[in-house]
């Protein structure tokens, strides 16, 4: 076993994981030098097989690297409702500048329609469920702007959580 990058169009690989269903066993194949995956599911009885198969695309592996970085701060927060701000917050601009501090973290947008800020504080106690803890580590106070059309794109994942 190695790793190994794939080229593979997500569009289509949505449409081909829509055939599976939820109880499933999905199989991903690929030779090593192919130009396809095969994408194999299987129910749990094993009376009905499906196979798919999806041509690779050429992809640059150069350009998939992401170099280590030290981030000043560390966010943990359900992502449901970090679709619902982005979701949200997409109604009254573009652009959202997301501010961390110990007391929280602060999404903020304006827009030609009006502005809007959310505030999401901490709740790191012990009556707190694991999935629906805020947690804030920092090091010191960041402020960044990043397009909500990405980040809805993101978090469009959601449900994968």
């Amino acid at each position: 076993d190695r790793n190994v990058s794939l080229g593979i169009n997500l569009g289509s690989m949505g449409k081909v994981l829509k055939c599976c269903n939820n109880d499933d066993i999905v199989t991903l194949k690929s030779d090593e030098n192919g130009d396809a995956m095969t994408f194999m599911f299987e129910n749990q009885n094993a009376d009905r097989i499906s196979d798919f198969e999806l041509k690779l695309m050429d992809i640059d592996s150069e350009h998939l690297g992401i170099p280590d970085t030290d981030y000043k701060c560390t966010v943990q927060m359900p992502s449901a409702e970090f679709q619902r701000i982005c979701r949200d917050l997409a109604i009254l601009g573009d652009t959202v500048t997301i501010s961390v501090t110990k007391e929280g973290v602060k999404f903020s947008v304006s827009g030609e329609m009006g502005s809007g800020n959310m505030t999401i504080k901490p709740n790191e106690t012990v009556d707190t469920k694991d999935e629906d803890r805020v947690k804030v580590e920092m090091e010191e106070p960041v402020c960044l702007n990043f397009a909500l059309r990405y980040l809805n794109f993101f978090t469009k994942a959601t449900s994968l959580s």
